[in-house]
């Protein structure tokens, strides 16, 4: 199958399946989510391999550099945007200023190459290594207590309404087209305090979504100052790092949080939200960023 008939620059493949229909097995065409190698080449520091989920075409050459900003034929190409975020949240770079390239080649699609403006003052936690698409930032509790994670705790500017997060997150499904084509990739997604999407992503690994919304913003030079972000996934300690790295105050998620996620958002001041659904939300931490119009202490009967 050519490309464009198979659905790989949407993000899904076209794999021969069979439906249980009673006792008869019917042949038929099923879409699953697609994976593929990005190989990230950090000049100086080393190569990181991860296991993700492309959803745009990537025939035309694309790049980023000091002197002439981002160079590609439309938007903002995501293997750049994942790219960055990764080279972010791994603490390779602050910001965009840190980076004197990214490049992607149509010859070589499943690399890109980085070139940072100082690579000697970096001081990596691993090289050259291959990640998979439910792998995050390594270290766990030695990291948390040895104080190796370098963070800051986030601001204080956000406020929204609680009602707002479960519309915010039917607006992200809304915009999860893999999603709705194989039912087996994650999103991430920007908000404002007035309840606006800014950027969404998608990918078979929750990481690289949470990677890829950032690097976009990255790359665009968004203030991220008074946002939260939106995850179609678990919340984990990895996941809570990238996000208090990028300055999120919030975290919203559609399902539970690990101990360790809640200890960091604790720690770092950031909101973090689980169970979101349409009118329901489970706040662990810091609930002050959400506006309600009653607190009810536990044992009290709810009002009408």
């Amino acid at each position: 199958m050519s490309g464009a008939d198979d659905g790989r620059e949407a993000g899904f493949r076209k794999v021969p399946a069979y439906r249980v229909a009673g006792d008869a097995l019917v042949a038929e065409q099923c879409l699953v989510v697609g994976e593929d190698a990005l190989s990230i080449d950090v000049e100086g520091i080393g190569s990181y391999t991860l296991m993700w989920t492309p959803t745009e075409p990537r025939e035309a050459a694309a790049g980023y550099s000091r002197e002439d900003g981002l160079l590609a034929d439309a938007g903002n190409p995501e293997a750049l945007a994942l790219a960055a975020g990764f080279c972010f949240t791994e603490g390779l770079i602050a910001g965009l200023d840190d980076i004197r390239s990214i490049a992607a080649c149509p010859d070589t699609p499943g690399v890109i190459t980085v070139q940072l403006v100082d690579p000697h003052k970096v001081k990596p936690r691993r090289r050259n290594v291959t990640i998979n698409s439910s792998c995050g930032i390594c270290g766990g509790r030695d990291a948390i207590d040895d104080g190796l994670l370098n963070l800051s705790p986030v601001r204080d500017l956000l406020r929204v309404r609680a009602g707002q997060l479960g519309l915010m997150m039917a607006k992200m499904r809304q915009r999860q087209s893999v999603f709705q084509q194989t039912g087996g990739s994650h999103a991430a997604a920007v908000f404002s305090g007035e309840g606006d999407i800014l950027a969404v992503a998608e990918d078979l690994g929750r990481h690289n979504a949470l990677d890829k919304v950032i690097g976009a913003c990255v790359l665009n030079r968004c203030d991220l100052s008074a946002c939260g972000v939106l995850l179609s996934s678990r919340m984990s300690f990895e996941m809570v790092v990238k996000a208090v790295r990028a300055g999120f105050e919030l975290i919203a998620a559609i399902s539970a949080p690990t101990s360790l996620a809640i200890e960091i958002a604790e720690r770092y001041g950031v909101t973090l939200c689980g169970f979101v659904r349409e009118e329901r939300v489970t706040v662990y931490t810091h609930p002050r960023r959400l506006q309600a119009a009653a607190v009810v202490a536990a044992g009290d009967k709810i009002p009408c």
